[in-house]
C-alpha cells in the first residue's frame, strides 16, 4: 500500500512540475527585428504606450494604424534619439488627408550601432576593418472611416536587418480597428503588430573556406563553404486597449488609455498612461509600461508636450519630450517635432 500512494505522490508530483513549466516558458528570445518593438515617439512613449485607443497623432501609424483615421490636412513628423546600448534611433512618418477617401501615411525607422573594429582570432586588435549593424522598417499604411464612429486601418512594411556585409530581409503587415462607444465617448481599439514572414540572415560574410581532411597532406586542401543559418520569427503582438475623457472642456482635457498586450516572445502585460493638456497648448503626461511582465525592468515614464500655432499661418508645431526609466540600463529620452500644414 505505500509503496502505492508513493507512485501516486510522485506521479502528481511529476504532472505539477510539468504544468509549472509550461505556464512559465514565454518564448522569450526567440525572434528577430527586436527593434520593431520599440516605441517610436515620445508621446506615446511618455503614456507609458498605452494609447491604442487614440486616434488623430501621425505616431498611431505604429501603435494602431486605425488612429491615423482623425488626422487632417497634411503633416510630418520626426524624431532622433539615444537608445540603449550607445545606439541611435530615428523615424519620420507623414500623413496626408485625402479629402473623404481616408488618410495615407508613409513612415520609416531605423536603429543603427556605432562602428566598431574587425576583429579575428588571429588579429584580436583588429584587421583595420570597421563594422556595424543597422536596422530598418519602411512603410505604408492607409486608415478609413466605415461609419461615424468606426474606422480600420492597415500598414504593409519592408523590414531589414543588416550586420556588415550580411542581411536579412522579409515583408510583414500591420492591421487596426478603432471604435468609438456611446458610453461617454470611450474609444476602443485593437491591432495585430508585424505579421509576416521569418528572416535568415544571408551574405558574403558567412562564405569560408576549409580544409575538409587537415590530418592528410595531398589532398584538397581548400574547399569553399558557407556558415547556414536558421530562420527566425520577428516579434508578433496583439494589443487591445480603450481611451477617454475624464475631462473635456476648451481649458482642460484629461486623457486616460489601458492597453494589454500579448506578444508572442514573452508574457502578456498592461501599459498604462495619462495626458493633461492645458488650453490646447501645453501638455504634461504620464505612464507605467508592462506591468505584469515577467522579470521587466522598465519603470514609469514621464513627458511634456507643446502645440504652437505659427505666427500668421495654419501651421502648427508640435515638440514631445518623454524619458523612460529602464532600471540598470539607465534611462532614455526622446524628443519627436512634428508641423500639421
Amino acid at each position: 500500500m505505500i509503496k502505492y500512494c508513493f507512485k501516486i505522490i510522485l506521479l502528481c508530483s511529476t504532472i505539477s512540475a510539468q504544468i509549472e513549466n509550461v505556464q512559465t516558458i514565454t518564448k522569450t528570445g526567440t525572434t528577430v527585428a527586436q527593434f520593431l518593438k520599440i516605441g517610436i515617439d515620445a508621446r506615446g512613449s511618455a503614456m507609458g504606450g498605452a494609447v491604442v485607443g487614440q486616434s488623430g497623432n501621425l505616431s498611431s501609424v505604429y501603435w494602431n494604424p486605425a488612429g491615423l483615421v482623425r488626422h487632417s490636412g497634411v503633416g510630418a513628423e520626426f524624431g532622433t534619439h539615444d537608445w540603449l546600448a550607445a545606439m541611435k534611433f530615428q523615424y519620420a512618418v507623414s500623413g496626408i488627408e485625402l479629402k473623404g477617401k481616408g488618410v495615407l501615411g508613409l513612415w520609416i525607422v531605423n536603429l543603427s550601432s556605432p562602428e566598431d573594429l574587425v576583429r579575428t582570432v588571429a588579429e584580436p586588435e583588429g584587421t583595420g576593418e570597421k563594422f556595424s549593424a543597422n536596422d530598418l522598417s519602411a512603410a505604408v499604411t492607409y486608415a478609413k472611416m466605415l461609419t461615424d464612429n468606426f474606422a480600420l486601418g492597415g500598414s504593409v512594411k519592408y523590414i531589414q536587418l543588416n550586420i556588415w556585409h550580411t542581411t536579412a530581409r522579409t515583408v510583414a503587415v500591420d492591421l487596426g480597428a478603432l471604435f468609438t462607444t456611446p458610453f461617454k465617448g470611450i474609444r476602443l481599439g485593437a491591432s495585430i503588430s508585424n505579421y509576416g514572414g521569418k528572416m535568415k540572415m544571408d551574405g558574403r560574410d558567412q562564405k569560408i573556406g576549409v580544409d575538409p581532411d587537415p590530418v592528410n597532406q595531398g589532398n584538397v586542401e581548400f574547399v569553399n563553404a558557407y556558415y547556414e543559418t536558421e530562420y527566425f520569427p520577428i516579434p508578433l503582438f496583439f494589443r487591445v486597449g480603450f481611451s477617454g475623457e475624464i475631462i473635456n472642456s476648451d481649458k482642460l482635457k484629461l486623457i486616460y488609455g489601458l492597453d494589454a498586450l500579448h506578444p508572442n516572445d514573452n508574457s502578456e502585460y498592461v501599459n498604462l498612461g495619462v495626458e493633461a493638456t492645458l488650453n490646447n497648448f501645453v501638455s504634461l503626461r504620464a505612464g507605467y509600461p508592462s506591468l505584469f511582465k515577467d522579470e521587466s525592468i522598465e519603470g514609469p515614464t514621464f513627458g511634456a508636450g507643446l502645440n504652437y500655432r505659427i505666427w500668421r499661418t495654419s501651421t502648427i508645431l508640435k515638440i514631445d519630450y518623454s524619458i523612460a526609466d529602464f532600471g540598470p540600463l539607465g534611462s532614455v529620452e526622446r524628443l519627436s517635432v512634428g508641423f500639421n500644414f
